[in-house]
């Protein structure tokens, strides 16, 4: 499944909180291909009421990204934001599992196993290209960023 890579999206991170360092690594990656996300790390502050803010997200997002690993399954809000989504007629066709660490997945959803996976198992950047390119959006490898900085600062420096 590929969408043109034009189309407006936001896309809710369903993680288990233990996982958050996997996360925080996505999220970079979709920042650097400005994919529109929702994170509850990132986008609850202070003393708001967050099940509120899940709430209010789950709503406004139309992709669900759920992060597969044990942490996610033994998870209750994981599984509640899922089933969320599985209900949620704008989110079908539109749920994608990230198997990051080899779990039980079939113990959030029995429905998991008919869904593309995109996974992260032992090569992320692998994981990424194939996330990006449901969205039909070509994976930019952070060190290619970097060269291209560099070289842009070596021909600057040049002119000079």
């Amino acid at each position: 499944m590929t969408i043109a890579p034009r189309a407006t999206r936001k896309v809710f991170l369903s993680h288990s909180s233990k996982d958050r360092a996997f996360v925080l690594r996505l999220t970079k990656v979709l920042d650097r291909h400005k994919v529109s996300y929702w994170y509850s790390a990132t986008h609850i502050v202070g003393a708001k009421q967050w099940h509120d803010e899940i709430g209010r997200a789950l709503a406004q997002c139309n992709w669900f990204l759920v992060v597969l690993t044990p942490n996610a399954v033994r998870s209750h809000w994981v599984k509640r934001e899922l089933l969320y989504a599985l209900n949620e007629i704008r989110y079908n066709e539109k749920i994608i599992p990230l198997l990051h660490k080899p779990c039980n997945h079939s113990r959030l959803s029995w429905t998991l196993g008919e869904f593309e996976f995109a996974e992260f198992v032992g090569d992320f950047e692998q994981g990424c290209k194939n996330l990006l390119r449901v969205w039909g959006i070509n994976y930019k490898p952070e060190s290619d960023r970097r060269r291209a900085s560099k070289s842009r600062t070596k021909s600057r420096r040049k002119r000079r």
